[in-house]
């Protein structure tokens, strides 16, 4: 081939790749996210779980596992501020549920309750590209319309709004009372309702790009399950015997008890609820393979923190992980994590290099064609390379903040993970722990004392954090003592 011809076809060869580009279908997205459940309330997860998931077991099989998956926070709202933005949400002092305020020997840090209008959602970000964006479920991410689902980038919202909870009507039957969602026949089942939604708006958009996020009301309280499922669970509880509650660790410095934490999954109307859950998984993975969908579509599986096992009617038990919900422990911060992106993951694969919410974010924008874009940093990254199968990501920690005193006991605190080592540090006196996971992921055995070097360095790097996102801390009472403060 002469010069000539060369340069006669290359424009043309050009415009070929640019079509083809150009004609390359987008992913559509599914992301699931349950409130509340435990890291061990799944099949997936724990071989001996009392509560049956076989849909979300099945979704594990077809994809990948992450064994190391993370909440951004130990409860809820501040979590989904990092799904929905990318972000660590204690760069807008989101650091607690919305409004969530509770005493202790010192008042908690100051709280922005709401997820601001210039805030880059994830929803508004794939908008930009095309997509169609529905929302079902639990949004607690503020407290008036202006800052709900249709006002950061979704184009339809079901049943989001600021509560953290179903507490109106029937709470998990219809009426419902909930002001973003219609009452469907006396009795239907919240669950089942937001799965049939969520068919509905991918059937409706199967011929374009879309992102649908089915955000649960389940398994957050109250307790309630359908009764044939809890009359199922509580025939299972009956054969099973042992203590179900045993002593967690003081709570806080100076105080006087011990707190009860669940140590045997038998709550037969939490089993109900986990169930009902991954029937309403199954619902919408079956409507994607009846339509042809299932090969095509990404879907992704997680919590927003660890299961309720100190507190509040304890459910279920997470260990062998320690605390729960509203603790810095494992147990409160690890969480189920899967990803089915056909073409991508390689079916019953697992991954064991540690996730965060933060990275569905940039995972998906950027595989949407789009750069990764927030008023701030983002601080999720695209996990693309471990879905591929690689073992590494260019990301030397993960950071927690929680300067406020948990409903369910946890202590004020901040947690950095490098490697396999955990260093927990307390809020009201300075104090930390260091755990290495990789041989104790209870936590159970402190070795701070033997590795001061590992201490000083963890530490400082954690400190350097707080000052980056401009982290608040606990605030005296009047008078009183003055907390902690990183540098002393």
């Amino acid at each position: 081939m002469n010069v000539l011809t060369k340069l006669i076809l290359l424009p043309i060869l050009l415009l070929a790749v640019a079509a083809s580009i150009a004609t390359a279908k987008a992913p559509s997205f599914v992301l699931f996210l349950v409130d509340d459940l435990g890291y061990m309330d799944v099949g997936a997860y724990n071989p001996n779980c009392f509560y049956d998931t076989p849909n979300v077991d099945a979704l594990a099989k077809s994809g990948m596992k992450f064994t190391d998956g993370y909440a951004a926070n130990p409860v809820c709202s501040p979590t989904r501020f990092g799904i929905q933005t990318g972000r660590y949400p204690s760069r807008k002092d989101a650091t607690n549920f919305f409004s969530g305020r509770r005493g202790g020997l010192f008042n908690s840090a100051p709280l922005h309750g709401r997820m601001d209008l210039e805030e880059v959602t994830i929803a508004e970000a794939l908008k930009k590209k095309g997509y169609a964006t529905f929302f079902a479920g639990k949004w607690h991410l503020g407290p008036t319309e202006e800052f709900w689902p249709t006002k950061q980038g979704y184009d339809v919202n079901q049943g989001g709004f600021s509560k953290g909870g179903p507490y109106g009507g029937k709470k998990y039957f219809s009426p419902y009372g909930n002001p973003r969602m219609t009452d469907g026949p006396d009795g239907e089942h919240l669950p089942d309702r937001l799965a049939s939604e969520t068919c509905k708006f991918i059937e409706k958009n199967k011929g374009q790009p879309f992102f649908a996020m089915l955000s649960f009301y389940s398994v957050h309280t109250p307790l309630i399950g359908r009764p044939d499922l809890v009359e199922k669970y509580k025939k299972r509880a009956q054969k099973i015997t042992g203590p179900e509650f045993g002593d967690e660790e003081l709570v806080w410095p100076k105080n006087k008890g011990k707190r009860k934490v669940r140590i045997l999954q038998k709550h037969a109307v939490y089993g109900a609820m986990v169930e009902a859950m991954d029937l309403a998984v199954g619902k919408v993975l079956d409507k994607l393979e009846a339509l042809g969908l299932d090969d095509e579509v990404v879907v992704a599986f997680t919590s927003d923190n660890g299961g309720l096992s100190t507190s509040e009617g304890s459910p279920t038990s997470n260990l062998p992980l320690r605390g729960g919900k509203g603790w810095l422990y494992e147990g409160g911060i690890r969480e189920n994590f899967l990803v089915r992106w056909p073409g991508v993951t390689k079916p019953g694969s697992t991954c064991a290099h540690p996730v965060m919410s933060t990275d569905f974010f940039p995972t998906f924008v950027k595989a949407a064609g789009a750069k990764p874009r927030g008023i701030g940093p983002i601080d999720g990254v695209d996990i693309m390379h471990l879905l591929k199968g690689g073992d590494e990501l260019k990301r030397d920690a993960l950071y927690w903040h929680y300067p406020h005193y948990s409903n369910q006991g946890g202590f004020p605190g901040g947690a950095i993970r490098m490697g396999d080592l955990k260093l927990v540090e307390r809020f009201e006196d300075g104090k930390v722990h260091l755990y290495d996971l990789s041989k104790d992921i209870g936590e159970r055995n402190d070795i701070a004392a033997k590795h001061p070097e590992k201490i000083d360095a963890m530490r400082k790097k954690l400190h350097a954090w707080y000052k980056e996102v401009d982290a608040k801390f606990l605030q005296a009472k009047g008078n009183g003592p003055k907390p902690w403060r990183p540098g002393k």
